[in-house]
């Protein structure tokens, strides 16, 4: 009988410990995705404001709502880019002069 308490002892612990690491697993898996969604939007962010700056006229004299870069397309439709590296259509009377 004390073999059967001290190995149930002993796989508890075992079981204890891997639910353990199966729980630091996902939360470093996470933190992961998190960061490498983060990368993503940032690169896509930079990349289409290096691509609109030569493809596209910047509105020098004016700028966003919350201070950002107003673009110019060959429609002669405003717009800037938000965080995620997407077109944002902003409609002129919405602009505001820079300061």
């Amino acid at each position: 009988m004390k073999k059967f308490i001290i190995i149930f002892l002993l796989a508890s612990l075992v079981g204890f410990y891997s639910a353990n690491a199966q729980d630091s697993t996902k939360k470093i898996t996470t933190k992961v995705k998190e960061g490498a969604k983060k990368v993503g939007h940032k690169t896509a962010e930079v990349a289409s404001k290096g691509k609109n700056a030569i493809t596209d006229k910047i509105y020098k004299d004016k700028e966003g709502p919350n201070g950002e870069t107003i673009y110019i397309d060959k429609h002669s439709k405003y717009y800037w880019i938000d965080k995620k590296g997407h077109k944002v259509p902003i409609s002129k009377d919405k602009l505001r002069n820079k300061q």
